[in-house]
């Protein structure tokens, strides 16, 4: 049977193009395809290069033909615009031109050919959702959605047609969302690997990401899309997480804002994360973390980074360590604002000691996450009384930040707890 290489040499050069954009049957791979029937939603969990933007966007561009509103929503604005839209794999780069719609960035809405619009919305703003209809939803990363409300104001607005559908396209992650979308009798579910696209994938992705990370327990989650449950023994639970999870309109005036940096030296492919988190102490007395900004940063990113967030959140101080850089952090931080307040710290104790009594405090209910900071919850729920980085594959980067931050916040409490682990301290409005 021949390959497609040799159906496309043996045609004529108008045919060759249609056929490049000929989905179904040709380009998509059987997981890839419309499923058949009445279903509700169409959950692919799937792990990185898997070609969940792909299918996604040609479920929009089958969709669009027989609906007039189909629309999108991505993580944020920018993951909306660069990855489900104007990306390789995007709406605008898979449709041929006289299916192409025409972009209004400014109105986050696209126009196709034939009538039919998809408006883009985004779950960093959920309430932009309320009240609109959609007949037909491509929803991507649901995973890393920031409010995760934004998919129920969706749901509710899943109405018109005479079969309304929502394909979510996401890498997997232990989520109750998830998982109640999973055992709905209306859902399909598809589940695939990395490895699964291997053959439209650059040689050099597998020959660094794969080999760095196959193996370990991230690997799994971002490459072969295993739905992991919180590691044993960890310190922090996904449960006690979510059960004091608040929303932005839930928080309280704050007394103090700290950011906190646990700074990497250096800026190459295998850095360890900057950890930046911005936390602060609300005036009853509980701690609130709702910014987390980490990444692979050179030193003078991630310096430019914590002063915009140290601005922008009106906090206090920037607590960093200073272990790896010495006198190096304070001074790339000063060289963006030689104005902010730094306060430099230094580790003394092992990781694992140092988050022994934040992960109390988290237990007993008084530090809350605004909305969800998935990076970091992933971290938490995987670090361990016996956390082992080679095993795990990645450095804790983010908690170090977090730890920094509460620690800062609360020092006379977490010493406390700390110092009588098995003393129990009663909740009382004000403790701090």
């Amino acid at each position: 049977m021949p390959d497609r290489d040799e159906i496309l040499n043996a045609l004529s050069d108008v045919d060759a193009e249609g056929l490049l954009y000929q989905w179904t049957g040709f380009l998509a791979r059987p997981a890839q395809e419309l499923p058949e029937g009445d279903w509700s939603y169409w959950l692919i969990l799937a792990g990185r290069g898997f070609g969940k933007t792909r299918t996604g966007a040609e479920a929009v561009r089958e969709w669009v033909k027989t609906n007039q509103y189909v629309n999108l929503i991505g993580a944020t604005s920018d993951d909306a615009r660069d990855i489900m839209v104007e990306g390789e794999s995007g709406i605008m780069s898979i449709c041929p031109r006289d299916e192409r719609p025409y972009y209004k960035k400014h109105e986050s809405k696209l126009e196709w050919p034939n009538g039919a619009t998809s408006l883009i919305f985004t779950a960093d703003k959920p309430d932009r959702l309320r009240g609109k209809q959609h007949e037909k939803i491509w929803a991507d990363e649901l995973a890393s959605w920031r409010y995760m409300d934004a998919w129920d104001q969706a749901k509710f607005g899943l109405r018109l047609g005479k079969l309304p559908q929502a394909i979510v396209t996401t890498t997997p992650r232990p989520l109750k969302i998830l998982k109640d979308i999973m055992s709905d009798p209306r859902s399909v579910v598809t589940s695939g690997s990395t490895y699964d696209n291997k053959a439209n994938l650059a040689p050099s992705f597998f020959d660094s990401i794969i080999t760095k990370y196959e193996g370990t327990r991230i690997g799994r989650q971002e490459l072969n899309a295993e739905l992991l449950d919180d590691m044993p023994g960890a310190l922090w639970t996904r449960a006690n997480i979510d059960e004091t999870r608040k929303s932005p309109n839930a928080m309280p005036d704050m007394e103090r804002v700290v950011v906190a940096v646990d700074p990497s030296v250096t800026n190459n492919e295998g850095s360890d994360e900057t950890g930046i988190v911005c936390a602060g102490k609300g005036v009853d007395g509980e701690a609130y973390v709702w910014a987390d900004e980490s990444g692979r940063m050179s030193p003078n990113q991630w310096g430019k980074k914590a002063v915009s967030l140290f601005r922008s959140e009106s906090a206090d101080v920037i607590v960093a360590e200073s272990n790896n850089g010495g006198d190096m952090v304070e001074d790339t931080i000063r060289s963006v604002d030689a104005h902010v307040n730094v306060k430099q710290v230094k580790a003394s104790r092992g990781k694992v000691t140092r988050a022994e009594p934040i992960a109390a405090l988290y237990e007993q209910g008084r530090v809350h996450h605004v909305g969800s900071l998935d990076t970091l919850e992933d971290q938490m729920v995987s670090f361990t009384s016996d956390f082992d980085r080679k095993s795990q594959g990645y450095s804790p980067d983010r908690v170090d930040a977090l730890v920094w931050a509460i620690t800062e916040l609360f020092p006379s409490m977490t010493k406390r707890i700390k110092d009588h682990k098995q003393t129990v301290i009663p909740k009382a409005k004000g403790y701090f």
